[in-house]
């Protein structure tokens, strides 16, 4: 009898597991020919389109792409935990444009948003679903990079965020940790998400350099950007317009602000900021996290679209020391995390190029 009542048990726990399964497995086939898991989702395809056409060119890593990520974080990071600080990721930075941008942090911000409104204005989306998935698209159209989630059905942004709720190059690691602490971000959390940089560019720190990229792989989402900060370089004066929060890298064509070379050196963040180094499933599994949680500051009731998100394509290879550069050259204050072993590129040293860019009006 206990044999049978066993069995029967193991038959419905076996029966449950499948029909589990094939929800899990359900997919909607859209109008379009592709499926999702949710049919509400099915309306992003179009926009996704849409956005690979009119502003990445069919699916380039490009500074189209780097803004976009960048103004999804300008606009979310736009919150409080302990309110007062404006909707989150509502893309009140693109519904409120003419206010956000007039901000010091958001310098140069008016660029991808000149590129993303006309396209924006042929969608049915709000400012905040709009931007978020731009950032999305954008950043998987990156090498390296994981597959984002992706949150639909933020509503319309009722104000601007105010002033002051994003970070500069010139704060300091503390203010900078504080104002991440308001939005509810850990220490950790901070610098996996300084991973965007491994795909940004400055065209406003330095004017007489646009498009100046943070390391030498800039059309890639690798480690190279946190090894390369901890190259031996020398900060710049600020005079008010040209180097600003700068930091002189090593290497010709490259830039690297001051407040991530501080999170390169400061005991609080030093052995984190060496812990990605040349780990690319470790970075991609924390940058997703994190980014999953910035995306969705503010906002609830969100339906899950992360299936609509193409797969990014993988490296072409591990992460290497620039020609003419090695450990000898790292400046390295973490003792408990060392550094893994690096090849060197064999040549001269790089000069790196300006990041490609077809959108803006500086073009």
């Amino acid at each position: 009898m206990v044999f049978g009542r066993l069995s029967i048990l193991v038959a419905l726990a076996v029966s449950q597991l499948a029909t589990a399964a094939s929800i899990e497995r359900r997919t909607v086939t859209c109008p379009t020919g592709q499926t999702t898991a949710n049919e509400a989702c099915c309306v992003l395809f179009p926009v996704i389109d849409l956005l690979q056409e009119e502003l990445f060119d069919g699916g380039e890593c490009g500074e189209e792409a780097h803004a976009a990520l960048r103004l999804a974080f300008h606009d979310a990071i736009g919150f409080s935990k302990n309110g007062g600080k404006g909707g989150g990721a509502d893309g009140s930075i693109l519904a409120f444009h003419q206010t956000e941008t007039t901000y010091a942090a958001n310098n140069g911000i008016e660029d991808i948003i000149t590129a993303q409104l006309p396209i924006f204005q042929k969608t049915n989306l709000t400012a905040g679903d709009f931007v978020h998935l731009a950032a999305a698209i954008g950043t998987g159209n990156c090498p390296g990079s994981p597959q984002l989630a992706y949150s639909f059905g933020r509503p319309p942004p009722v104000a601007a965020a105010p002033d002051g709720t994003v970070p500069e190059p010139t704060d300091s690691v503390t203010d900078i940790l504080a104002r991440f602490s308001e939005a509810g971000f850990v220490t950790a959390e901070v610098i996996w998400l300084l991973a965007s940089h491994s795909i940004a560019a400055a065209s406003k720190i330095d004017t007489s350099a646009p498009r100046t990229p943070f390391d030498s792989t800039p059309a890639l989402f690798d480690t190279q950007f946190y090894l390369e900060t901890l190259l031996n370089g020398t900060l710049l004066p600020g005079d008010g317009q040209q180097h600003t929060g700068e930091v002189l890298s090593p290497i010709a064509g490259e830039m690297r602000l001051q407040s991530d070379f501080a999170f390169a050196q400061d005991p609080r963040t030093a052995c984190l900021w060496q812990e990605p180094i040349n780990d690319q499933a470790f970075i991609q599994g924390k940058f997703f996290a994190a980014m999953k949680k910035l995306q969705v500051l503010g906002q609830t009731g969100l339906t899950d679209c992360s299936d609509v998100i193409p797969v990014p394509a993988s490296l072409p290879g591990p992460i290497t020391f620039p020609a003419g550069f090695s450990e000898a050259d790292v400046i390295s204050a973490c003792t408990a995390t060392p550094l893994p072993s690096l090849a060197t590129i064999a040549g001269p040293k790089p000069t790196v190029p300006p990041v490609s860019v077809h959108h803006f009006p500086s073009s």
